[in-house]
C-alpha cells in the first residue's frame, strides 16, 4: 500500500490488485493499528489513525461492497479522509467496550459527555481535550454512543516535544470514568510519526 499523505481515487487500488495485497500484508496492516491502540481503563480503546489505516479502511468497503465506479470510490474517500491526521493534530476512534449487553446499555447511560473529558498531556505542557464527532451528534439525553471520533489538536511547541522524545499521557475525566495512561514508548513513536 504506497503512502502518498493524501488519498485519492488515483492512488487506490483496483479490486484485484487490492485482493492480492491483502492476503499478502493483512497482518502487517493489523499489527500496525494494535501498535496505534490504547487501552484506557478496562473500558475505553482509543484506535489512532493514520494513513495507513484509513486507506485500508476505504479499501476494505471498497471490496466488500464491490465499489468499482469512480462516484462510489470517491463517495468512501469522502466519508474517511477526515480522520486522517493532517501533520498537528492526533485523530482517533474512540470505542466503549462491555462485553456484557446489560452493563453496556447501563454505562453508556452513565458516560454521557465522556468523549468531551479525553485528553492528551505532552510532558511539561497544559491537558488538549478532545474535539469529538465532528461529522454528527452520538450521544442523546439517555445515552452516549459506544463509537466516537475525536481530535487532539497539538500546538507546534507540543509537536516539537513529542518529536524530540517527550512523554505523553492520555486521559479522562469524567465523573464516571476517571483514568490516565502513559502512551507506550513504541506507541508514542509511531504517534510522532504523524507530526510535522
Amino acid at each position: 500500500m504506497q503512502m502518498t499523505g493524501t488519498i485519492s481515487i488515483d492512488s487506490l487500488m483496483s479490486l484485484e490488485a487490492y485482493s492480492k495485497y491483502r492476503k499478502a500484508h493483512k497482518a502487517d496492516v493489523m499489527a500496525h493499528r494494535k501498535l496505534r491502540s490504547v487501552q484506557l481503563g478496562e473500558h475505553l480503546n482509543l484506535q489512532f489513525e493514520s494513513e495507513m489505516t484509513i486507506r485500508y479502511q476505504i479499501q476494505e468497503m471498497l471490496r466488500i461492497e464491490k465499489i468499482f465506479e469512480e462516484e462510489g470510490i470517491q463517495q468512501e474517500i469522502e466519508a474517511y479522509a477526515p480522520l486522517l491526521p493532517e501533520g498537528r493534530n492526533w485523530k482517533a476512534t474512540m470505542l466503549i467496550e462491555y462485553p456484557d449487553v446489560n452493563e453496556r446499555k447501563r454505562e453508556l447511560a452513565r458516560l454521557i459527555g465522556v468523549e468531551d473529558r479525553l485528553f492528551i498531556e505532552v510532558e511539561g505542557m497544559a491537558r488538549v481535550y478532545a474535539i469529538a464527532d465532528e461529522d454528527m451528534d452520538r450521544e442523546n439525553d439517555e445515552k452516549t454512543s459506544a463509537v466516537h471520533f475525536v481530535r487532539f489538536e497539538l500546538t507546534p511547541p507540543m509537536c516539537a516535544a513529542v518529536k524530540a522524545g517527550a512523554g505523553v499521557k492520555i486521559g479522562c475525566d469524567h465523573t464516571h470514568y476517571p483514568a490516565h495512561v502513559e502512551i507506550k514508548p513504541e506507541t508514542l513513536a509511531s504517534l510522532a510519526g504523524d507530526l510535522k
